[in-house]
């Protein structure tokens, strides 16, 4: 197979863009495929502060990369979340981040480590409040606070995450099953900053496939953790990945049109101006972000004696 662009061999076939590139187009091409979905939903500009939320996995230190790469002003987070389970991931994964990190003096690694902040991990929390079967929904929690508590103490404009096609068409699905309209309502490329308290998020590889920008990360020669997280092992997002990965299978482009059909919808409005809204937000109590509880966040309860 041959490149699209100059003849040369290609690495990479993209059949849902009916498209194959070869080493040296195919990075030029996804950093410029990044940057016309920064300029399409209007998520930051080059006069704003970035925080990257990196796990040390491809996504988020691709995007960490294309983001320095195209000249934006975009520094990292890590969240030590003390994830042992006899494979040290958490510490894996912060190997990785802050090797990264070294190679690029121009920016800064902010590491918040959970269990010295908090005196707890996330495999700890989640025993002690029972979720043991369920601990990506503490993880979660925790790892949305405190993203949005960095990115507001330290002045960020705008926090940037590295959810790729994959994980939004596996969300939007899932999502879609239950129809969880209120999780539905805030599914978006962006999600602005509000008085309440919360960062503006971006999620810049929206519209990028897995498969891309694990071949943007190979091709860059970035270092990265392979390994899933251990408490991932069973998850429902991965029975809805495996879904929607036949799916595609059968019809190329199947999950770029489910999401971006959705986005659509949402533009036209899918949900009315009332349901938008959605419930008010005041701060909490204990640690001053936005909750809809009457004293106490999520967050503030799971530390909770």
């Amino acid at each position: 197979m041959k490149c699209r662009k100059c003849g040369a061999p290609a690495v990479i076939n993209m059949r849902h863009h009916k498209l194959a590139l070869c080493a040296a187009h195919y990075l030029t091409w996804f950093v410029q495929q990044t940057e016309r979905a920064i300029h399409k939903y209007r998520m930051f500009t080059h006069d704003e502060r970035i925080l990257v939320a990196v796990s040390g996995g491809k996504d988020s230190l691709a995007l960490w990369d294309v983001l320095l790469r195209l000249g934006y002003r975009a520094d990292g987070l890590a969240i030590d979340l003390g994830i042992d389970d006899g494979v040290y991931y958490s510490e894996h994964s912060l190997e990785m981040t802050q090797a990264f990190a070294a190679q690029h003096p121009e920016t800064r690694l902010h590491v918040v480590s959970i269990p010295a902040r908090y005196g707890e991990s996330v495999p700890e929390v989640a025993r002690r409040k029972r979720r043991v079967q369920r601990p990506c929904s503490v993880c979660g929690l925790i790892k949305r606070h405190e993203m949005n508590r960095v990115a507001l103490e330290e002045g960020y404009d705008v926090l940037a995450t590295g959810h790729n096609l994959d994980d939004e068409a596996a969300t939007l699905f899932g999502n879609v099953l239950r129809w969880q309209c209120t999780y539905l309502r805030r599914q978006a490329p962006v999600l602005p900053a509000n008085d309440a308290g919360l960062a503006r998020k971006v999620k810049p590889f929206c519209r990028s496939y897995e498969r891309e920008t694990a071949a943007y990360a190979l091709l860059r020669d970035i270092a990265y953790i392979y390994e899933e997280c251990p408490f991932a092992v069973g998850a429902t997002s991965l029975e809805h990945k495996a879904t929607l990965a036949q799916l595609e299978h059968d019809a190329p482009g199947t999950k770029l049109h489910f999401y971006l059909s959705f986005l659509k919808a949402r533009r036209e409005g899918l949900f009315s101006a009332e349901q938008q809204e959605g419930t008010a937000l005041h701060p909490c109590q204990k640690c001053g972000q936005p909750t809809i509880a009457p004293d106490l966040c999520a967050f503030c309860r799971l530390w909770g004696k």
